[in-house]
């Protein structure tokens, strides 16, 4: 059964099976980051776009604020546990879409998921939904995916636990939804962790600035996959009411990737993509140069001794504090 994510105008309520969570904005402070050890997840691809799994430690160097590190461990990590929450726009310009969402992602699961991963599926509008916690059963996902209407219409009602439930104006809680994501059900996790998003790209409502979002997600090392899907009928004559700016920024800081589907790209084709690096990706660690506990955020950069390669990447992390 799913279950909503609700918010009152001080305090983000969360609502799960375990009970009701009260996060304060100033709370989310706690780092994910090891007080010896950064951990970096990456990808490398050719100027063809094609994934590159065959590199070793020697071909790269990593730099934090402009000062070289030593990379203390590395590995391929095709076989590091992946949990992955899909979070899917089922706002009122997006419904004529979920169909073909729902299909795209069943395949996508069924060819990507393995035992030892875990996936939760997120549905969001005016509010948000877990149509399917952290499970690695694809029948129940398959389920959750068949759960997924379209949200629009009036205001939305907003249910705050004690108090009376009130109205906000209708709209698409997008940096809530993924910044939710990252702090509710990924920040505990280990291994690899990543959201895919599908959306227009149009938020109206959250509380959270894109920003927060990315920033939440870093904290967790959560890449974030965007996928721009946008229905141009939606908008009424002229359309251009969308735009992928924000979903490019919260793609590129997080170091995941963003994808536009478009004639040339269809929606299970950017899913055979997002398989194909999910299965060539990279891990390292270092121990940081800088020993202040400030709590500041630190470049980092992935560089190759092969300049005709891309390394995809993070652009940075939050010290530890303390």
């Amino acid at each position: 059964m799913s279950q909503r994510l609700f918010h009152n105008n001080r305090l983000t309520r969360r609502l799960f099976a375990g009970g009701t969570a009260l996060s304060p904005m100033w709370a989310q402070d706690v780092i994910k980051v090891d007080v010896e050890r950064v951990n970096v997840l990456f990808s490398v691809r050719d100027k063809q776009n094609t994934y590159i799994s065959t590199l070793t430690q020697d071909d790269f160097q990593v730099v934090e604020d402009g000062k070289p590190q030593t990379i203390k461990t590395f590995a391929r990590e095709t076989d590091l546990p992946l949990t992955l929450g899909l979070l899917v726009d089922v706002s009122g310009s997006q419904r004529n879409l979920i169909e073909q969402e729902r299909a795209a992602a069943s395949q996508f699961f069924r060819k990507v998921i393995r035992q030892k991963d875990l996936v939760f599926l997120i549905a969001f509008g005016p509010e948000a939904e877990l149509l399917q916690d952290s499970t690695s059963s694809i029948p129940m996902l398959e389920r959750g995916l068949a759960e997924m209407r379209g949200m629009g219409g009036g205001a939305a009602t907003v249910i705050n636990p004690g108090t009376i439930p009130n109205s906000r104006p209708k709209g698409t809680i997008l940096y809530d939804s993924v910044y939710l994501a990252a702090d509710e059900k990924l920040r505990n996790e280990a291994g690899r962790k990543a959201v895919i998003l599908i959306t227009d790209g149009v938020d109206q409502g959250s509380r959270y600035t894109v920003e927060e979002a990315i920033r939440m997600a870093l904290r967790t090392d959560t890449l974030i996959y965007s996928i721009h899907y946008a229905d141009p009928g939606a908008y009424g004559f002229g359309g251009g009411a969308y735009s992928d700016g924000a979903l490019r920024k919260m793609s590129e800081e997080t170091g995941g990737r963003m994808f536009r589907v478009d004639r040339k790209n269809t929606l299970d084709e950017i899913f055979q993509q997002l398989q194909d690096e999910m299965r060539s990706q990279y891990s390292l660690s270092y121990t940081s140069t800088n020993e202040k506990r400030d709590g500041g955020f630190r470049k980092l950069e992935i560089k190759t001794k092969n300049k005709d390669l891309k390394v995809q990447a993070r652009k940075g992390y939050f010290a530890p504090t303390g």
